[in-house]
């Protein structure tokens, strides 16, 4: 720990000197969580009736750029200390996470370095941004680690394939990246043309197209309105999609709709969302509500460990970190006042229509001074037992996968 913060804080220190070339800016953010197991939670024998975790981050930002050509480097020391690192282990297959710690497995690069790792302790260090971009009068093409984010759902993103966030997520300032190619065409109108080609290893190491991605997306502007087409063939199944926005009066509407050939026929996702905004006593208020639909959930919410076993896409996308869902309706809400112009309060729901079950959020976001922020959420989830929110059914004894409510708070430095 000692040579972590002694790393820490002299790589910080080295922007204030000027002695590092092209160096962008950075930042650094410390986070505590705090997560309640209650007493037929299979977890609570591993992390106790309280499970605590601490992480820090360091990311550096570097760029060096010519007429046409910019390189982009981000480097990343994160820390992480506590009681659920070792979950999907303990487990063995019960929880359905990705690993807490990032590692590039699976990516057709491996920049990741680790320097420690342990049950409850794990320290690595990695370039989460790595890319060579050009950039002409219309066509930009981008080659190496880096981030992309498609489609028009707000809170549940069946059209985002390339790691999107939680839902549920609090800091969501950084995707992690991946290895790809990417390109955009500009046309007159204004709409463009996008391509994406994501390389993967799989379980041997090999790069193999049956784990890999290829996408085009077609965006363009008419009658007022947007609208996006998309294909696709990621890890080895072919993707349709559609999608748009348009405004009515002072709120927006946007959706995506998307159908992929699966191992049982063509599965459909679905989500659309309607968000507006106004001044209320005084306070900016912003709201979105959003249905989403995901084909590959569970039906009739049969949740036994049989029915997740023989649904090997939803699994396998919820083990890539895809997906964060298993079931199939859900109804989402999102409240953002103002309560001043450097402290938001956030208010969230995430309904699973069809088992009653729900996660609600208070998220908290307040600027203390120009390079300083602090985001705090609760979280408290809602159900009755064998539902989604309200705890699984393990198979084990009187034993569920529950977990209770959750405190988070994160401070973070801008350099």
């Amino acid at each position: 720990m000692r040579r972590l913060v002694t790393s820490v804080l002299m790589l910080a220190s080295l922007p204030a000197t000027g002695e590092v070339p092209w160096f962008d800016g950075g930042h650094t953010k410390a986070r505590v969580l705090g997560v309640n197991y209650p007493d037929d939670s299979v977890l609570q024998a591993s992390a106790g009736e309280w499970a605590s975790d601490q992480g820090a981050d360091l990311r550096l930002k570097f760029a060096a750029s010519g007429s046409r050509l910019e390189l982009k480097a981000d480097y990343q020391l994160q820390a992480l200390f506590g009681d659920s690192l070792d979950f999907p282990q303990q487990t063995q297959g019960l929880l359905l996470t990705t690993p807490s710690v990032p590692d590039d497995d699976r990516r057709w690069w491996d920049l990741t370095d680790t320097i420690s790792d342990s049950d409850s302790r794990a320290i690595v260090q990695r370039l989460d941004r790595l890319h060579l971009d050009y950039r002409g009068d219309r066509a930009v093409v981008r080659f190496g680690r880096q981030a992309v984010t498609w489609g028009n759902g707000l809170i549940y993103t069946p059209m985002d394939f390339f790691n999107p966030f939680d839902p549920a997520a609090v800091d969501t300032e950084y995707k992690f990246g991946d290895d790809m190619l990417y390109g955009q065409y500009l046309l007159d109108s204004g709409s463009d043309w996008q391509f994406v080609s994501v390389q993967r290893r799989d379980e041997e190491g090999d790069v193999d197209s049956a784990v890999s991605s290829t996408a085009i997306k077609f965006h363009v502007f008419g009658l007022d309105r947007e609208f996006d087409l998309l294909l696709a063939d990621h890890y080895d199944q072919t993707v349709v999609g559609a999608g748009g926005l348009v405004n009515l009066g002072e709120a927006v509407v946007r959706g995506d709709v998307t159908f992929t050939d699966a191992r049982d026929g063509w599965e459909t996702s679905l989500v659309v969302n309607w968000s507006w905004s106004w001044v209320w006593g005084g306070h900016n208020v912003s709201a979105v509500t959003e249905y989403f639909y995901s084909g590959f959930g569970l039906k009739e919410s049969d949740y036994s460990p049989e029915n997740f076993r023989e649904n090997r896409d939803l699994v396998e996308r919820l083990e890539r970190g895809e997906l964060f869902t298993i079931g199939r309706h859900y109804l989402a809400g999102s409240l953002l006042v103002e309560l001043t112009p450097l402290l938001n309060l956030t208010h969230n729901l995430f309904l699973n229509a069809e088992d009653g079950s729900a996660l609600a959020q208070l998220v908290l976001q307040w600027d203390l001074a120009r390079d300083w922020q602090l985001l705090g959420s609760l979280g408290v989830p809602l159900g009755a037992s064998n539902t989604e929110y309200g705890g699984l059914d393990t198979g084990l004894d009187g034993q569920t996968l529950e977990v209770g409510p959750s405190l988070f708070a994160q401070i973070a430095w801008y350099f």
